[in-house]
């Protein structure tokens, strides 16, 4: 098809850039249709021989006066700010009573004045030419509108207008292909001088990125695109906000780590996400050392449909191992990562497997069968509130007896490595999660202690964003419905990251870690959760008064902020200026980890939570229980 735009992309960005002019508009145009309708009167009621002829000397200041009069009639009637596009019954009922109202008014008017030589039949007749003019008008523009749309979008979706920010390749690329999407471009925007009002693609460069906020720029545009990929993070926060002042629906071309990864193409504009408001840069990696702890081995990953898992199948895909084993309970969230590394990497060996980390002796059964060299283990509950009360012993029993499975077995198997996925929330733990998240660490360091080949490590970090059960989708589709957010406390703050800059990092601390060693992500700073949410309005294009906030209260076990480290920890500098190494306060021993298998094995589930809470504050003293 042919890139260029077509005519209708031409006549519909004619009409945006003339729209946010459409009240004076308007009025000329009834003005005129008045004016016509007046003359048509004229000639109906007299012929070709006498309209002009026989009007009184006096009839061009009639004339005027009655399309005064109609003007007036019509701005208390508030005709004006009629869209036409979607002019219906209940603007013509409108149209009726203006027309009717301002045709009495004339008449009055011009009989008091005892202008005899102005025909009646023309009072009485002018209001319903009028009328009939106005609606024709109406009718001939919604016509245009709705095939211009036609033709644009194939349907009868509304038109996209859109100004872009950005004018280098990206936005080329952009344009040859956005036409065809039903969008409509008024113009792009950049800080090159030289491309200062240039046409690229048949589009002008308006300006500066500054002058988005203009109005006079983005009059008659629905959305604002950011397409500045190869821009740093800052930048393209820097943009992102200048987009977002506009009050019009912010979204962007992918980022370029998307664009390398494949997992995004520049033509297809997405919306803006949290992320790309952190304004950091991306992780740079020991891709070697990453390479050599995965190139050619038997890679098992289990939670391997979560939100981390996922992302740990698709990253660990692209270095290439021998095979890759994706342990899953999800029957669903399986079937999805799947298809995704087959469609990704078609030549990888995968092998998919329904399983629970729970079972020990189907983990003994997989890990016997498929060997696997590294295992990542991501498999968790970890909803905070959800596993504080009746579903406490389910979370210590995937989150800890889960983590002893899987590494027990990995080292009777003669795995390589195993790292744990972890959380901040295991620092000084307030909640039943967190504290399970810390046992599963103890877990791994004791035995790391007992001279096994198998290194052992865990890798801490905040909240992912977009994460299942994260604040972000929540967020997302209560401004769908019209809001309000719910906010649990104003002063509420959470570390957040990227789920690929997590992943990366994690691969980065797998390979280097020794084995009992626990990584802490560089989180950057924390981020107030209500700050997100109104960020997170402004970008859908809403004002907060529309959407609103709503503060619901601190739920169970639930902290105002999140640490990475214990108060008395301390942690050392790795290889990696992101990670550090943390010095842990409390340790296991033999007889810590038979007490805490003895507590599983037995068959029976704690009597209440808060004996549950009891117990497990004994073996995790950090624990308190909030």
């Amino acid at each position: 098809m042919n890139p260029n735009p077509t005519v209708w992309h031409r006549l519909d960005r004619a009409l945006a850039r003339v729209r946010p002019y459409r009240q004076p508009i308007s009025m000329l145009i009834d003005a005129l249709v008045v004016a016509a309708a007046w003359n048509a009167t004229y000639l109906f009621r007299l012929g070709f021989e006498r309209w002009i002829s026989a009007r009184p000397a006096y009839d061009l200041w009639v004339m005027l006066g009655v399309v005064a009069t109609y003007l007036v009639v019509f701005a208390l009637a508030r005709i004006p700010r009629g869209m036409w596009r979607f002019s219906g019954f209940k603007e013509v009922t409108r149209l009726t009573v203006a027309c009717l109202a301002a045709g009495a008014l004339c008449t009055v008017v011009i009989l008091m004045a005892q202008l005899s030589q102005v025909p009646r039949a023309l009072l009485a007749l002018h209001p319903f030419v009028v009328l009939i003019g106005l609606c024709m008008v109406r009718v001939a523009y919604r016509m245009v509108y709705e095939h211009t749309r036609a033709k644009i979008t194939g349907s009868d979706a509304e038109v996209r207008r859109a100004i872009v920010m950005g004018a280098g390749a990206a936005a080329e690329r952009l344009l040859a292909s956005i036409h065809q999407q039903g969008w409509i471009v008024l113009g792009l925007l950049d800080d090159d001088p030289a491309k200062r009002g240039a046409r690229i693609g048949g589009v002008p460069v308006l300006g500066n990125l500054a002058d988005v906020a203009r109005p006079e720029i983005h009059a008659g545009a629905t959305h604002v695109v950011v397409a500045l990929p190869g821009a740093t993070a800052a930048q393209r926060r820097n943009a992102i906000e200048k987009a977002a002042a506009t009050g019009l629906p912010v979204l962007t071309v992918p980022s370029m780590s998307e664009l390398l990864d494949g997992s995004a193409r520049i033509e297809r504009v997405r919306s803006i996400e949290p992320e790309d408001l952190l304004g950091r840069e991306p992780v740079r990696l020991d891709e070697a050392g990453i390479a050599e702890m995965i190139s050619g081995k038997v890679v098992l990953i289990t939670g391997a449909g979560g939100s981390i898992g996922s992302e740990l199948c698709r990253q660990v895909a692209r270095y290439g191992p021998a095979r890759i084993v994706l342990y899953e309970l999800s029957e669903f969230a399986l079937y999805q990562i799947d298809e995704q590394l087959a469609e990704l990497h078609p030549k990888l060996p995968r092998v998919a497997l329904i399983g629970d980390v729970k079972n020990l002796a189907h983990l003994r059964d997989t890990f016997t069968a498929q060997r696997p060299q590294v295992i990542f283990h991501a498999a968790a509950f970890k909803h905070v509130p959800l596993m504080e009360e009746h579903n406490a012993w389910a979370a210590l029993q995937n989150n800890t007896l889960g983590t002893w499975n899987v590494a027990s077995t990995a080292a009777q198997t003669g795995a390589q490595r195993v790292v744990l996925i972890s959380t901040d929330k295991a620092v000084n733990p307030g909640n039943v999660m967190g504290a399970s998240k810390r046992a599963a660490e103890m877990v791994l360091s004791q035995l790391a202690t007992q001279g096994l080949a198998t290194q052992f490590a865990a890798v801490r970090f905040g909240n992912v964003l977009g994460s299942s059960g994260s604040v972000i989708p929540k967020f997302k589709a209560q401004i769908a419905k019209g809001g309000p957010i719910t906010v649990t406390h104003p002063d509420m703050t959470r570390y957040f990251m990227t789920i690929p800059e997590a992943v990366r990092l994690v691969l980065q601390a797998a390979a280097l870690a020794q084995s009992g060693q626990v990584y802490v992500l560089d989180m950057g700073e924390p981020v107030k959760i209500v700050q997100l949410a109104r960020d997170l309005i402004r970008l859908s294009g809403h004002r907060e008064d529309e959407i609103g906030i709503v503060y619901s209260g601190m739920r169970p076990g639930e902290k105002l902020f999140e640490e990475l480290l214990a108060d008395a920890d301390q942690t050392l500098a790795s290889r990696h200026p992101r990670l550090r190494i943390a010095q842990l306060r409390e340790h296991a021993d033999g007889e810590w980890l038979a007490r805490l298998l003895e507590w599983f094995n037995d068959a029976q589930q704690p009597g209440n939570p808060e004996q549950l809470r009891r117990k497990l504050h004994e073996l995790v003293q950090e624990y308190r229980p909030r």
